[in-house]
Order: structure tokens, then sequence, then C-alpha cells
């Protein structure tokens, strides 16, 4: 049974952390557009996680998690549009370093790691409740 329940345990830290990649790239995809506030600001610049794996102490188990949420230091796209407020004195604005056809590669790839974990989890769930229905019989 210590078994099913670390694979509880790791599922469900596979999920966590494919929530928070899913909640990155919607900020990514969300603001794919935004430029700086004034003139030559920079934009809003794609971040990136890394994951991990963490030792669970109590279990002894080696589960996923976020190890850094950080910057894409990727050059800036620029666009020339002398009327935008963001424009510098050439007139070019910098929009972010996000592109959106990769972010949406992340999300499907994300959502795709989230349901097999959700899927481990409800298998698992089976499991223990198929053994629980033989040690009552």
């Amino acid at each position: 049974m210590d078994a099913l329940i670390a694979s509880l345990k790791i599922a469900g830290s596979g999920m966590e952390a494919q929530s928070t990649r899913l909640r990155v790239v919607s900020e990514n995809i969300a603001n794919a557009r935004t430029t700086g506030d004034t003139t030559g600001a920079d934009p809003y610049r794609r971040k990136i996680i890394t994951f991990g794996n963490e030792m669970d102490r109590a279990s002894g188990i080696n589960m996923v998690d976020v190890k850094k949420i950080g910057t894409d230091q990727g050059d800036f796209t620029e666009e020339y549009d002398p009327d935008h407020p963001a424009a510098d004195s050439k007139g070019m604005v910098k929009y972010p370093n996000v592109n959106v056809l990769i972010e949406m590669a992340d999300l499907r790839e994300a959502n795709r790691s989230y349901e097999a974990n959700l899927q481990s989890i409800k298998q698992t769930r089976d499991l223990i409740s198929s053994t629980i229905d033989l040690l009552k019989g």
C-alpha cells in the first residue's frame, strides 16, 4: 500500500508543477504584445520555468517541483511604428520575446503531462479501492 500512496504523491507533485507551467505559459501568451510604458522602455520579457526533483524526507520519494521561474534573455523583436507611445526616436517599438506558436506547443505539452498525472492518480485510486474491497471480502 505504501507504493500506491507514493505514486499518489508523485503524480500530485507532477500535477502541481504542470499547473504552474500552465500559468507561466498563459502569462506569456497574455503579454505577447505588451510594450514598455515609456519611450524606449523594455517590454514584457518571456518567463521560463525550470523543474527539479525534490526528495520528500518523510516518505523517501523523489518528486518534481518548480526549481525556478526565470526570464528568457533572448532579444526583443522590433517593429516600425512611429505613432506608438513606446516608439524610440527612430520610430521603432520593442515587443516581447514571446513566440505564441512556441507557447502554444508548451501549453499543449503541459496539458498532456497534467492529464497523464491525473490518469495515474485515477488508476492508483482504483487499485487502492480494489485492495480495500478484497480486504473486506
